[in-house]
């Protein structure tokens, strides 16, 4: 009996953090599902820019101006008011790139954005903080990836913005690295 009961924890456990992201998703976060009215891209779509409009939870892939595909996004726990120092959890505000890219990331697959800029540098100096680092576009968790589509429902990252493992999939197929990315409010 007790080694059922020290595997059924982790399950336990799990299935109450989905319950519990499904109730305060309901009272905190509109659902909002724009990538689920397109279809797939095709394989060989690149994007040369990316959007991500923070009240809107949405990031979108452009190709000379026009949209390619709309993701609905989880943003940064501490937030909607842009990333002012290490450790505040919110998602930064600004123009940056696509940097590099984790193929063994702990969220699947993640691509690098190149926070912090000389200004965030220069801002969080004038306070005497740092301004953190480590931004990333990136799936779910490694293990929770049955969470899909319910993840958008709160913002749970440190600052991050999170789609779906197969949307992460797509998305590092199409944006390569040094592609611009503006992060509005």
């Amino acid at each position: 009996m007790r080694n059922f009961q020290s595997r059924s924890l982790p399950m336990m456990v799990a299935g109450l953090a989905a319950g519990l992201i499904l109730a305060a998703g309901a009272l905190l976060v509109p659902a909002v599902e724009p990538g689920a009215e397109l279809p797939p891209l095709p394989f060989d779509a690149k994007a040369d820019h990316v959007i991500v409009q923070k009240s809107e939870r949405t990031m979108t892939l452009l190709r000379d101006g026009q949209p390619l595909k709309t993701y609905a996004v989880a943003l940064g726990r501490g937030g909607l008011a842009p990333k002012q120092r290490e450790g505040d959890n919110r998602t930064p505000e600004g123009s940056y790139r696509i940097s590099g890219r984790n193929p063994n990331s702990a969220y699947h697959l993640s691509l690098r954005i190149s926070y912090p800029g000389p200004q965030d540098v220069q801002r969080a100096a004038a306070r005497g903080q740092s301004p953190g680092g480590d931004i990333m576009i990136h799936g779910i968790r490694n293990g929770l990836g049955w969470l899909g589509s319910l993840h958008r429902h709160v913002d749970w990252t440190a600052g991050c913005i999170a789609v779906t493992n197969a949307e992460i999939e797509e998305i590092w197929q199409a944006v390569p690295d040094n592609t611009p990315i503006e992060i509005l409010p």
